[in-house]
């Protein structure tokens, strides 16, 4: 079957990984092992809620600042559209930030899909909101991400999920993957690969 469309995450995928989460919930006063930062987020009082946010910002500020792309990542961006395969953003992130990023390297998306606009990863809300975009079906479509939450959402949707091995923990998710990379290059060839299966 054919890929119609690709959604990518956006740090640690289409740039290079940044954040250290373990250093941000310390920061927020939080165990390094006290789980997904915007989930722990959502069960704070007013207050407390408003000064993880501002650490957060802070923290999405200055990787937007320093952002650089994964090697191949706009060279794969253009391929894709060349082949005209629709492109995705979804991210945990603020949209703000993903146009921020598309500014500073020159990168084009057709649609978007960040923390406000419903359910973050891992639910499939994301990945199923841009197919309908799109006019595509998931299984037109890959998910591709360096953590988890990708896979889980790719799956739980219906959508081929690709892990790219950028993560230290990437072989505890291998089994949720439909393929694995290590350089997004290869998604290029994920594509080839699914059109002569059609």
């Amino acid at each position: 079957m054919s890929i119609k469309a690709v959604i990518f995450d956006l740090d640690g995928t289409l740039t290079e990984p940044f954040f250290n989460f373990d250093a941000i919930r310390e920061e927020m006063g939080l165990p390094s092992d006290a789980g997904p930062v915007l989930e722990m987020m959502a069960g704070m009082g007013a207050e407390e809620r408003e000064r993880a946010e501002q650490i957060l910002h802070d923290h999405e500020q200055r990787a937007v600042e320093e952002s650089r792309l994964n090697a191949g990542a706009k060279e794969t961006l253009s391929k894709l559209r060349e082949q005209g395969i629709l492109i995705g953003i979804l991210t945990r992130n603020r949209r703000k930030n993903v146009e921020a990023i598309a500014s500073r390297h020159g990168l084009e998306f057709d649609g978007v899909v960040d923390r406000e606009d419903g359910p973050v990863k891992p639910d499939a809300f994301g990945v199923k909101h841009l197919c309908e975009k799109f006019g595509v079906r998931p299984e037109e479509t890959l998910m591709v991400g360096d953590y988890l939450f990708d896979l889980l959402c790719a799956r739980s949707a219906g959508a081929v999920a690709v892990l790219l091995e950028n993560h230290k923990d990437a072989h505890n998710f291998m089994e949720h993957a439909d393929f694995t990379i290590e350089n997004i290059e290869e998604i290029l060839g994920i594509v080839k690969e699914k059109e002569n299966e059609g």
